[in-house]
């Protein structure tokens, strides 16, 4: 792996910052400083952004063991990782010409990291979910999606990994066996009842989790909310929300048992918080509030890890993505 530490650089800061309504400012907790890492037992500082490489682009983000993180670029379809606490980064999986990532989770029963995206040559693009070895970056499986239209971020079971296509209302399916390694499929599960019907051209079912009992949890970019998932069926039920400015668009999303976090949920520069409550039909959510703070400039996806939430911005819309320079930002926790 290509390792260095990346030099010093200025706190970065967001291009642009949303204007945040009476209501949000009250609900929104913001950072403290100096913090110290739960993981290193209150003694190692934790830093407020680990800088990433200029123009990678990054779109998902996801840890493994201890403070270790992987991020994946829209740029070239490389992933970088790093320790979070010390803010290293190495390049994990070198990139490739037409390919881009987007969600990417570390299965900690295998020591892989799942990552899902896109070949495109020339004007067409293909569908891909690649298992790569989180140590020494080898593709262990390259699985091609027939008919995707934008798979954007997965979830990872004891038998399956399970893939949103934000352009095509089916959930994605691929079997896995942890023992021998080996892959089966794809198959699809069509998202039926409740779920609202998108397009094909503006992104629907974005981020997924899986929620305490075992279903499936999708936020929806186009039109907002949360959506519970019976995996089986594809039957799709809405989950209320509670409180605060709800759930009105969505990126990645994140699970500590019953807390549910919502990348962007309810702002461009945020991180909403919810609680998940079982009721007689299914799930509740109550919003409780936001995690924010100033180095935060569009985040896409985030991840827990050492006691801490740590989103990583994609800076969409960047002036020079090419060339710019990125960062993940630490939030607090529940």
């Amino acid at each position: 792996m290509d390792t260095h530490t990346p030099s010093p650089r200025p706190l970065p800061r967001p291009t642009r910052r949303a204007v945040l309504t009476t209501a949000a400012a009250g609900a929104l907790v913001a950072l403290t400083a100096p913090a110290v890492s739960a993981a290193a037992g209150g003694r190692s500082p934790a830093p407020e952004t680990v800088a990433l490489p200029d123009g990678i682009r990054p779109e998902g983000i996801t840890s493994g063991p201890g403070t270790t993180y992987y991020v994946g670029s829209l740029a070239d379809g490389r992933i970088v990782t790093g320790d979070l606490l010390a803010g290293t980064v190495a390049t994990l999986l070198p990139g490739a010409a037409g390919r881009a990532l987007r969600g990417l989770f570390h299965d900690d029963q295998c020591g892989v990291v799942w990552a899902v995206g896109g070949i495109t040559t020339g004007s067409v693009t293909e569908g891909h979910v690649w298992c790569v070895d989180a140590t020494t970056g080898a593709v262990m499986h390259d699985v091609v999606v027939p008919g995707a239209g934008f798979l954007n971020d997965l979830v990872v079971t004891d038998s399956a990994v399970w893939v949103t296509d934000s352009r095509v209302d089916r959930l994605t399916v691929i079997t896995h066996d942890h023992a021998t390694m080996s892959v089966s499929g794809p198959t699809f599960v069509p998202l039926t009842g409740a779920w609202p019907a998108g397009d094909g051209v503006a992104n629907n079912a974005n981020g997924i989790r899986l929620l305490p009992d075992g279903e499936i949890v999708l936020n929806n970019s186009r039109v907002g909310g949360l959506w519970q998932v019976t995996p089986a069926t594809g039957a799709t039920r809405e989950i209320p929300v509670r409180g605060g400015l709800g759930i009105i668009g969505g990126d990645g999303l994140e699970t500590d048992g019953s807390v549910l976090y919502n990348v962007r949920g309810s702002g461009q520069y945020e991180v909403s918080m919810l609680r998940l409550a079982p009721t007689g039909t299914g799930w509740s959510a109550k919003w409780t509030g936001a995690r924010t703070d100033d180095t935060l400039d569009i985040p896409s996806t985030a991840t827990l890890a050492g006691g801490w939430l740590w989103a990583v911005n994609a800076r969409f819309g960047a002036a020079s993505p090419g060339t710019a320079s990125y960062w993940i930002t630490r939030l607090p926790a529940v």
